[in-house]
């Protein structure tokens, strides 16, 4: 088994973590991968469930934000307009986002059979990423079904690294893969958790920082490689039971790129870099009720404490998704080496 970013002896920033350092710390939020690991095809799904009742009828807050916008995602615009997720959040390569969406509508018509009859449609919410380099994505491998099990699946605890919608997918020149990583906000009137799951697949080996240190250059005189083009993309998950508006969920969202470029990303032309965030505090119903709707949120002058733990969670998220990534050997046979395995054959201080 793989050593954590922590196990590595690398401590990003200050703030205390959650008790499993995952997305999962946030009350209520489970994740569930489905992985695909045969020869040419090496790919898979994640999901991302909010909260465990009847998502559809109970909406979260939430927010979007757009970094760098080479990509394929879907519900974002809705999403962005209303300020509310509906949806469980589905990850994959790029050529299974309408397989995702088709099995997000299929999940949702299952659980409320007015949608379509009495009342109006849904909006599936789904990032991709390209991994193209090791898995033929022209097989478009992903099914419905495939994304309605990784649903089903979805635990409180979950694998890291080359799983689900991390199977192909490269960082750094490295094996990338899904990370997650959380930490405590600790305000006045309570405690509470900022979670962040990336899935990562970006980066030249020469631009990575480990904790501020130029490791990336360092192995690249090690291993006396040719450069690798800067290849997109990452989708950053936000998941708080910080009591916010979506206007505030989309600051903290904004924030997350702090964390992103603690590790070395320039941000390149060709990167998707896509960021999705909720609040699970409070529920907004999809019937109107009689009365107004109210929901608390914090004040701005709280911001900073969760500014600073989104950037720090995204940062170590990504590092540990180089860190458990694992050796995979995908179509034409094509490989990258994981972080683990340079480190072990080229000691570097941290």
């Amino acid at each position: 088994m793989n050593k954590t970013t922590r196990q590595q002896g690398i401590t990003i920033g200050g703030m205390p973590v959650g008790e499993r350092n995952q997305i999962t710390d946030v009350p209520g939020v489970t994740v569930g991968h489905y992985t695909l690991n045969n020869n040419r095809i090496q790919t898979g799904v994640t999901a991302i469930l909010p909260h465990q009742d009847n998502l559809f009828q109970n909406k979260t807050v939430a927010s979007a934000h757009v970094i760098n916008g080479f990509g394929k995602t879907a519900g974002t615009i809705q999403l962005e307009e209303l300020g509310t997720l509906e949806t469980p959040i589905v990850l994959t390569n790029t050529f299974g986002v309408g397989a995702a969406y088709d099995a997000l509508v299929a999940y949702t018509l299952e659980r409320n059979p007015e949608i379509g009859r009495t009342t109006g449609t849904v909006n599936p919410v789904i990032g991709e990423c390209n991994d193209m380099f090791m898995n033929d994505i022209r097989e478009q491998a992903v099914t419905k079904e495939h994304v309605l099990q990784a649903i089903d699946h979805a635990k409180d605890h979950f694998e890291e690294g080359c799983v689900g919608a991390g199977r192909g997918m490269l960082c750094y020149s490295l094996k990338g893969g899904v990370g997650s990583s959380s930490r405590k906000v600790e305000l006045t009137h309570g405690t509470y958790t900022v979670g962040v799951l990336t899935l990562t697949n970006f980066g030249k080996l020469s631009d990575l920082r480990i904790d501020g240190n130029a490791v990336g250059q360092k192995l690249k005189a090690c291993i006396q490689a040719d450069e690798e083009k800067d290849r997109g993309s990452i989708m950053i998950v936000v998941a708080t039971d910080l009591p916010l508006s979506d206007r505030q969920l989309k600051r903290i969202c904004k924030r997350s790129v702090t964390g992103l470029s603690r590790t070395g990303s320039m941000i390149g032309n060709g990167s998707g870099d896509v960021v999705l965030g909720f609040s699970t505090v409070s529920t907004i119903p999809h019937e109107k009720p009689e009365e107004t709707i109210s929901h608390p949120t914090i004040h701005e002058e709280d911001m900073d404490e969760a500014f600073r733990a989104v950037g720090e969670a995204t940062e170590e998220s990504i590092l540990e998704s180089l860190f458990q990534a694992t050796p995979v050997i995908g179509r034409d046979n094509h490989h990258r080496p994981t972080l683990t395995e340079l480190l072990e054959s080229y000691p570097i201080k941290f």
